[in-house]
């Protein structure tokens, strides 16, 4: 392993709070698996710093209605929606976070829906929007552009360590 390769240290702490999910450890064991594969990447490919220490990241795994909730309280979107990222300090990508990354919250409902409507695995999609929460925890976003690109770009290669296709359907396997 190269130092690029070097593992981050990553606390995840895990609520399900509603929905169907698969048991706790069940989650944490897939969530401690993506995070990490994603942390490793961006540290080696982008730069991405880490503390020394490691980063903690708290999942809430959740249902449609109670993300609905969320969704309308803090982006004022009387909706619910497959994912949402509360990043514990402003940060922007490359920038060294704090030892507290932040929450992400899935819904699922919409997730299940989702795959269906992908003819994607429940894994495969939620794998992908742990992926897509954690790079907004680090400061990514996809409000134009050149941000998607980027922002989609990491996340394809990400999957593509994970063995899993583009989510964006440009290739039939990530590059």
């Amino acid at each position: 392993m190269s130092d690029a390769e070097t593992p981050i240290t990553l606390e995840i702490q895990i609520s399900i709070e509603n929905g169907s999910w698969p048991d706790m450890q069940t989650l944490l064991v897939r969530a401690d698996e993506v995070l990490s594969e994603a942390a490793v990447f961006l540290a080696g490919e982008t730069g991405q710093p880490f503390p020394d220490d490691g980063v903690e990241v708290s999942l809430l795994f959740t249902d449609d209605a109670s993300i609905r909730k969320i969704n309308a309280q803090w982006r004022s979107q009387d909706k619910p929606t497959n994912v949402l990222s509360f990043p514990a300090f402003p940060v922007e990508p490359g920038d060294m976070p704090g030892p507290m990354l932040g929450d992400i919250i899935l819904a699922h409902e919409t997730l299940v829906r989702e795959a269906a409507e992908l003819s994607k695995s429940f894994d495969d999609h939620c794998t992908h929007l742990l992926v897509h929460g954690f790079l907004h925890l680090l400061g990514y976003d996809h409000m134009d552009d050149e941000e998607a690109d980027e922002m989609e770009g990491l996340e394809t290669r990400i999957l593509a360590r994970l063995g899993l296709s583009d989510p964006y359907g440009e290739n039939d396997v990530a590059p």
